[in-house]
């Protein structure tokens, strides 16, 4: 449909809440010359139109949610956060203010603020959350637990008490479950409820039963279909209910008046007549036949003059549309039809014949639902079966209504823009009416106001959807750039990456002890660079602690904000491995490198509607635009330490530098005090000292070929004795490693994170009983310490690194040498015979008690050494 023309009046500019004004709050009602207003804050306003300026401010004690009028008996009637419902009179002598040691009248200065006390608290109740009023009757809805109360109260009144009469009904019915939400759907904002009166065409109560905003009259045929035949035989006003659930539901109030006299089923009270699946926020009704519409210009007071169509919008651009129609056979039916809005639906108002206004963030549209209904034919239902809605170019509207004076030909409407301005729109309805063909003054001046006013909708609305464009693009940018480091980072297998995760383990002291740290490097050697959205993360895993082999072992990860790292710039994150309460490494420890990128976080900010951001009814995007996944994970790496790593070498300091013993760890402090107090030359006390006195120390080896290294080592290590050279090849990421290529060491002694002496030797062995083709020259790598604990770790790191050798070369495709047979399948039957005595053991030192176990425990240490230096050697 073709829009209106529209011609914009701005009447005032109020204070909005942070900035800019919330959805589902503000309220504008019209009351004559008189407009009254709430932005969603404590302040209601009241605005005159002929004087232009406004003409009193209430101020209420909370957050006001809701506001209707009673204009018979010249009653403001708020509903506060969590206080309740509160009543002021309109009719208060004009105010003035204090200026200056003297008083002003209003008509110079603005109004003052008039607090609203608590002596005008209607009704007190924390849990209200929608009401309305008809002349003598207040119905309210409050929210449980899972649940709802619908209440009803007798002849509120004004005076010095304030407070309703009797509660003359009350209904509970169950809470329905939220609407369901797309994947990764943020929660549904908190809507409030929409309630509003509906009374049948021939009730006997007078019309100012329904003079509140929300009320209306429908045609008997309609209130019958959809409320029953038991409300409109007792002629019985209906109060409909839009929840935020998306349930359209109905309460007859005379049944619920008659349920207190004759108590019955209080859930067959609760009708309902349609499901959303959306939060409803508008609920109106309106005329779409045109001979209603015609009896309506003409004056005539009939049945003709009431609405015939029931009309309610959901959040998310979901309209309902239900009218009387008959079927083939002539019978009354109700037609009901769903249509689809430009969405999120902020607010919206009925008005003008058959026409249905609607604002959301972006625009203001109208759509009319008497479109392709022929005044000849009454047989259909009238409702058109698609809706054509038109643009009236006015932006960022939160609160919309009718005004109630403008001229039959033209629909006036009052809006409250998100930044606080106040608007008068005149809808010109008939297009073709006749221009003057000479404009007096005046009326260029209004043509050049109505202008100016159209020029600053305008700008407003090419400020917010440029905003958009500008967000949008921002985040296309940011997505193209996280697409290029992904597809670098996955594309390149074999060249180098173009973004480096490297990992350095250094000994530090913090206090009075050394703690072993890993300073994790990231550094970005390609083209392109990381921005905000990236996330840098580190995950330690440390292993399980070596006496608990049941328990796995304890994992950290550590987020890093990347921010903005530019090709060539590095970031560095220092990480703390001691994992005991002594501040010792449970080795060996894993850290696994890795980076996030959030799409959805990028995506959702992009799609959201213009003025979403400061506005939390918007919806922030469509579900089904959203990704299915958080974001992308980018693995980078992983390093593994290990104790030939954290080895320290006391006695191999650089030259020009002091050797310092690496102190143990921070034990209680009445031990700290013994040991300190103890005499110098006395022998040394200690779990450590102890074991390495009276305990044979434990010994492991491993047997490589000389083939084996020399082939692999010839290329890093020419013209250094294969013994020195191995020795340097287990050390390479241990920062003694130049000392010992400088020195040519093939043993040396160390101390181990626990402050255990280790001592790590390579030496040339022969073995006759491999190869009948003589002996193979073999080099064994042997390790040997007091602490049966540090022996496992470094033997478990120098078979790691031997495997990792043996792969390497086995791609290479050298063959082993021929071997015996018989003599390796004898070594094998020996190592099964070790295993299962090992088992035995465990399983007997588990039954016995501490005298016996003694002697099981030597046994078992011994077999365990046996296992830890086979006779094997690797080829």
């Amino acid at each position: 449909m073709a829009g209106p023309a529209s011609r914009v009046d701005c009447l005032a500019g109020f204070r909005c809440p942070a900035g800019r004004l919330a959805a589902g709050r503000p309220r504008v009602l019209g009351l004559g010359a008189e407009v009254f207003l709430s932005t969603g804050s404590e302040l209601v306003y009241a605005y005159d139109r002929q004087a232009r300026q406004p003409s009193a401010v209430y101020e209420f004690p909370g957050q006001v949610w809701h506001l209707e009028l009673l204009a018979p008996r010249q009653a403001l009637y708020g509903l506060c956060a969590r206080k309740g419902v509160y009543c002021v009179p309109l009719d208060t002598p004009t105010r003035s203010v204090s200026h200056a040691g003297g008083t002003i009248e209003d008509d110079e200065l603005p109004p003052s603020v008039t607090p609203v006390g608590p002596d005008a608290c209607l009704l007190p109740d924390a849990t209200l959350c929608a009401f309305t009023l008809l002349d003598d009757l207040l119905v309210t809805m409050a929210e449980g637990t899972a649940t709802w109360k619908m209440q009803l109260f007798e002849r509120p009144c004004l005076g010095p008490d304030p407070r309703p009469g009797a509660q003359i009904g009350e209904v509970v019915f169950p809470a329905g479950p939220p609407p369901a939400r797309g994947p990764g759907e943020p929660p549904a904002m908190h809507f409030l409820p929409v309630l509003c009166c509906v009374s049948p065409p021939n009730s006997r109560a007078p019309q100012s039963h329904l003079l509140g905003p929300g009320g209306f009259t429908l045609q008997s045929a309609l209130f019958g279909l959809l409320f029953g035949a038991d409300a409109a035989l007792l002629e019985s006003p209906v109060v409909l209910c839009g929840l935020p659930d998306g349930q359209l539901c109905c309460v007859a109030l005379k049944t619920l008046v008659n349920l207190r006299a004759a108590p019955g089923d209080v859930r067959a009270l609760v009708r309902i007549l349609h499901h959303l699946e959306e939060p409803v926020v508008f609920i109106g009704a309106l005329r779409t036949e045109p001979h209603a519409q015609e009896a309506a210009g003409q004056g005539l007071l009939g049945e003709d003059t009431h609405a015939d169509c029931l009309v309610a919008l959901g959040h998310h651009g979901r309209m309902l549309a239900i009218k009387a129609s008959r079927d083939e056979a002539g019978n009354l039916v109700p037609e009901l039809r769903e249509y689809r809005l430009p969405g999120p639906i902020l607010c919206a108002a009925c008005g003008g014949g058959s026409h249905v206004y609607h604002g959301t963030p972006s625009d203001l549209f109208v759509v009319d639902l008497a479109q392709g209904i022929a005044p000849e034919d009454r047989m259909q239902s009238g409702l058109p079966p698609l809706l054509c809605p038109a643009s009236l170019s006015i932006c960022s509207i939160v609160a919309l209504s009718v005004s109630p004076g403008a001229p039959k030909e033209d629909t006036e409407l009052l809006v409250l823009s998100a930044r606080g301005r106040l608007m008068a729109c005149n809808l010109a309805l008939d297009p073709v009416a006749a221009c003057p063909a000479r404009m007096t003054a005046a009326q260029a001046g209004q043509k050049i106001r109505d202008l100016l006013s159209g020029i600053g909708s305008i700008s407003e609305r090419v400020f917010s959807l440029k905003k958009a464009v500008d967000q949008r693009n921002q985040a296309l940018m940011c997505l193209h750039e996280a697409l290029d480091v992904s597809c670098a980072l996955l594309s390149r297998q074999g060249s180098p990456k173009p973004i480096v995760c490297s990992t350095t383990i250094t000994w530090s002291r913090q206090g009075l002890r050394e703690e072993l740290t890993a300073t994790c490097r990231l550094e970005n050697c390609g083209a392109h660079s990381l921005g905000p959205g990236w996330t840098w993360c580190l995950q330690v895993l440390s292993s399980a602690h070596a006496f608990e082999l049941d328990t796995a072992g304890t994992t950290t990860t550590y987020t890093v904000p990347v921010q903005q790292l530019a090709p060539g710039a590095r970031r560095e994150v220092t990480l703390s491995l001691g994992s005991g309460e002594d501040g010792t490494p449970e080795l060996p420890v894993t850290i696994s490198c890795a980076l996030f990128y959030s799409v959805r976080e990028v995506v959702r900010g992009a799609l959201a509607p213009p003025g979403s951001a400061e506005d939390p009814h918007c919806k922030a995007c469509p579900p089904d635009l959203l990704p299915t996944r958080d974001g992308i994970c980018l693995p980078l790496g992983e390093h593994t330490v290990d104790l030939l790593q954290c080895l320290r070498f006391p006695g191999l300091a650089a030259p020009g530098t002091q050797a310092t013993h690496p102190t143990a760890p921070t034990a209680d402090p009445v031990g700290t005090f013994l040991g300190a107090c103890h005499e110098q030359g006395s022998e040394p006390v200690g779990p450590t000292a102890l074991r390495a006195k009276y305990l044979p120390p434990s010994v492991a080896s491993a047997r490589v070929s000389v083939e084996l290294l020399r082939a692999a080592l010839e290329d890093l290590y020419t013209g250094v004795p294969l013994c020195c050279a191995t020795l340097q090849w287990l050390l390479a990421e241990n920062a003694v490693v130049d000392v010992v290529r400088a020195r040519a060491l093939s043993s040396v002694q160390g101390v181990a994170p626990d402050c255990a002496d280790i001592r790590l030797s390579v030496h040339e062995v022969a073995l006759t009983d491999l190869c009948p083709a003589g002996p193979i020259q073999a080099m064994e790598i042997q390790v040997e310490s007091a602490s049966l604990a540090d022996v496992c770790r470094a033997h478990h790191a120098v078979i790691g690194r031997i495997q990792t050798m043996v792969v390497e070369q086995a791609a290479r495709g050298s063959s082993p040498p021929d071997l015996r047979v018989q003599c390796l399948r004898q070594m094998h039957t020996n190592h099964e015979a070790l295993l299962r005595e090992v088992q035995a053991l465990r399983d007997r030192l588990s039954l016995e008690d501490e005298a016996s176990s003694r002697t099981t425990a030597e046994q078992l240490l011994q077999v365990y050494q046996q296992l830890r230096s086979p006779s094997l050697v690797l080829l």
